[in-house]
């Protein structure tokens, strides 16, 4: 049993990005899913597929690296909320990551977004993830 699966999809991707995989392979969940695609809206992953088959079913992710450096487009994926102190922040008062170069990911009442949608819907959240 997991106690935070959202820390255990990042520690997959996370691990997959130091092996240099091309694809990861990661249980499904609907806040899963949401985040993925967000990555994939701002550019850190290259394609996804959700998978349907089984109890839980699967979301496949092809990760993106520079043809030229074989470094990945993601940098950096660092939890914020934890299921022990869960951080919350209001429209007013998100996160900037890397002085706005970087995402954060916020779970809010219209949706898992990014912080600078949260901020143009004058929404605050739950703050899920730093990506750079």
């Amino acid at each position: 049993m997991l106690t935070d699966p959202i820390a255990d999809y990042l520690t997959r991707l996370r691990n997959a990005i130091k092996a240099k995989h091309r694809v990861v392979e990661i249980p499904a969940s609907n806040i899963k899913k949401e985040m993925t695609k967000v990555l994939f809206d701002k550019g850190y992953i290259q394609s996804y597929k959700f998978d349907e088959t089984g109890p839980q079913g699967t979301i496949k992710i092809a990760l993106k690296y520079n043809p030229v450096t074989k470094q990945s487009a993601i940098v950096k994926l660092q939890r914020v909320s934890k299921p022990g102190l869960r951080k919350y922040a209001g429209s007013s008062t998100l996160p900037r990551v890397l002085g706005g170069l970087g995402t954060a990911i916020i779970s809010t009442s219209k949706g898992v977004m990014t912080d600078k949608e949260a901020k143009t819907l004058n929404v605050g959240g739950e703050v899920l993830c730093f990506v750079y």
